[in-house]
């Protein structure tokens, strides 16, 4: 046994109100707490998503003096079915992409962004 259980997926944010409106409203989430202006955590399917605002503990600077900032390339993954369709609608939200849709081996992914440059793919397995 580890002694580890998985608590969620830390985004950095600049604006919470903008982000739990993404999160919800285009997404689908359910905002299961929020602190003020500085923080707030959103659900699907059981994984939080914890949105660390500028005035957050979870995004203050690191010890060498490095800010946290949006973006990279770690990211949530979504499953989704009928990943064109998804993206039709999404796209219909005003959702911005990063990446066109791929196909590999696995599946048919592409890249979401939030209205912080964080990522997030969603993602179609190929079928078996």
């Amino acid at each position: 046994m580890s002694g580890f259980h998985v608590h969620g997926i830390r985004y950095q944010i600049r604006d919470l109100a903008r982000a739990i409106e993404f999160y919800t409203r285009v997404l689908g989430f359910e905002l299961k707490h929020q602190a003020g202006t500085a923080f707030a955590s959103v659900s699907c399917d059981g994984l939080d998503v914890l949105l660390s605002g500028p005035g957050s503990s979870g995004a203050r600077p690191l010890p060498d003096g490095q800010s946290q900032e949006p973006g990279g390339w770690n990211r949530l993954v979504l499953r989704v079915e009928d990943l064109v369709a998804r993206v039709a609608a999404l796209r219909e939200r005003g959702a911005r992409f990063r990446t066109d849709i791929i196909a590999g081996p696995g599946g048919k992914q592409i890249q979401l962004l939030d209205p912080d440059g964080n990522p997030i793919e969603l993602f179609e397995p190929a079928k078996s």
